[in-house]
């Protein structure tokens, strides 16, 4: 597709909503795209079935942290945590529970999509897992408020979600960012092949782009 008699880079982001540092790169990945004029694929998947297939070791190591027994390392996450928050313009507050289920959410990306909705969609699910008093995106009432709150029928988005079709979406991109080296969420491909992997690697990201449309 040219713009300005230049290609427009393939740009993918595949993500779980269950992920704060995830929320932060959704959050800025929307204006750079658009500053760019380059848009967006948008990728959603289940990161517990990439952690377990790949990634086994975080659990362990997100539950010794939580557990205080690296107090400077859990210090350090919550001040990096908020930092990356303010930077967002975001509220972030890590909700009882966590990790809450995201499977129902992740399917409902999909239906969002195919209405329209899928960014005030995605965003509403990341703002109530990560800032509101309801964080329980696994409770059909949750889901039924995302839904009412940008335009979704929460009886079509319900059926679609049961449906097998669209169970195998989500594994599908979970599978597929497997096989192409992710371990986790956010992870942003160029052109198919040219892997990030991580909220701060956003302005990588936008510098190969800005290379890529001048030609370089």
């Amino acid at each position: 597709m040219p713009v300005d008699n230049r290609v427009v880079p393939a740009l993918e982001f595949f993500y779980d909503c269950s992920s704060p540092w995830t929320y932060f790169a959704f959050t800025r990945i929307i204006p750079m795209a658009e500053a760019l004029g380059v848009p967006v694929h948008w990728r959603p998947l289940l990161v517990g079935g990439v952690f377990n297939a790949v990634n086994k070791e975080i659990y362990s190591q997100r539950e010794a942290m939580f557990n205080g027994e690296n107090r400077r390392r859990l210090n350090y996450f919550i001040k990096d945590l908020q930092d990356w928050a303010r930077l967002c313009g975001v509220q972030v507050t890590m909700p009882p529970g966590h990790p809450i289920s995201s499977v129902k959410a992740m399917r409902g990306a999909f239906y969002a999509e195919e209405q329209g909705l899928l960014v005030p969609y995605s965003r509403r699910v990341f703002e109530t897992y990560w800032s509101s008093d309801t964080p329980d995106i696994a409770s059909d009432e949750v889901l039924t408020h995302i839904c009412t709150s940008v335009g979704l029928n929460p009886d079509d988005f319900f059926s679609a979600i049961t449906n097998p079709a669209y169970k195998d979406r989500l594994r599908a991109n979970t599978d597929e960012l497997i096989e192409r080296g992710g371990y986790g969420s956010p992870t942003v491909f160029i052109n198919g092949d040219d892997m990030y992997f991580g909220n701060d690697r956003l302005p990588l990201v936008e510098h190969r782009l800005k290379q890529l449309l001048a030609g370089d």
